[in-house]
């Protein structure tokens, strides 16, 4: 061909106008208006512009690129918190089996974070039965409840009235906490982690049977009692846990802190003497 104004498209330039959409037409030559219509549509003989058949190919081979592409990686999963399991049945448990239900306990959260259950310490057939609140870095450290500082006073509290922790008899003492694993940062126990921790203290005390509860704390004293009322306004009184009178004191690290509140723990301790003595000659 002599005029530089047409030329013949091949088939792949001319699918890939018909995929846009773009309808090729130019006028052919005088020599050629005779040519029937079906010859004239033919691939090999019709003509298009020089600037389609130039830049047609440029956005198809471009999309054609990006569906060649691999397709992007799913982003990594993110980590699912374990899933609390039921607590397990722990009526009818006798002592062994009672603390192997404790260490292997995954009915809250608190299981991730904690080192060690801090199951209780002392007695199991004493008179007196200790409770605190949750065990704290100590405690998760070594497993018993109320050591370092807070367990020190404690032990020196019990010697006052004729206690110990490793004595067994009538100067034996059990000590337990109303939780059995440590909240992260010692903060404070959550209430949903109180109840669901509770059958593991009612079945202690079940098993103890003792003679007076000494409750220590804040919430060792709502959750045993079920109430929000304040130890400032429990104390002094006589209360009852499943038919076991109980004394309500104040927490032995709150009277580090607050040294001048240990008469009123002494006095806490006194109430606490003369109820068990009343229940033991009755």
């Amino acid at each position: 061909m002599n005029d530089p104004t047409h030329f013949e498209l091949d088939a792949r330039a001319r699918a890939m106008l018909e995929e846009m959409g773009v309808r090729v037409w130019w006028p052919m030559p005088q020599a050629q208006a005779s040519v029937p219509e079906s010859e004239a549509a033919s691939p090999a003989v019709q003509d298009a512009p020089a600037v389609q058949a130039v830049q047609a190919p440029t956005t198809p081979v471009r999309a054609a690129a990006v569906r060649t592409q691999p397709p992007a990686p799913a982003p990594a999963a993110k980590p699912v918190a374990m899933a609390p399991r039921p607590l397990p049945e722990v009526q009818g448990l006798d002592w062994p089996a009672l603390e192997q239900a404790v260490q292997q306990c995954q009915a809250c959260g608190l299981c991730q974070s904690r080192k060690n259950t801090v199951f209780g310490v002392g007695d199991v057939q004493a008179q007196w039965m200790v409770i605190g609140e949750a065990p704290g870095e100590n405690e998760d450290l070594q497993g018993q409840p109320f050591v370092g500082q807070a367990g020190k006073l404690l032990d020196n509290m019990l010697r006052a009235i004729g206690l110990d922790r490793q004595a067994t008899g009538q100067a034996g003492v059990y000590i337990a906490n109303t939780l059995k694993c440590r909240p992260p940062g010692n903060r404070n126990p959550e209430p949903q982690e109180l109840s669901t921790c509770a059958p593991y203290l009612v079945r202690q005390v079940q098993l103890v049977k003792p003679r007076i509860i000494l409750a220590m704390g804040r919430f060792a004293v709502q959750s045993l009692l079920q109430t929000s009322e304040p130890i400032g306004k429990l104390r002094g009184r006589v209360h009852q846990y499943q038919g076991v009178p109980v004394v309500v004191t104040y927490h032995p690290a709150y009277l580090l802190r607050n040294p001048a509140d240990k008469a009123k723990a002494w006095a806490d301790l006194c109430l606490a003497l003369q109820t068990q003595q009343g229940a033991s000659t009755a």
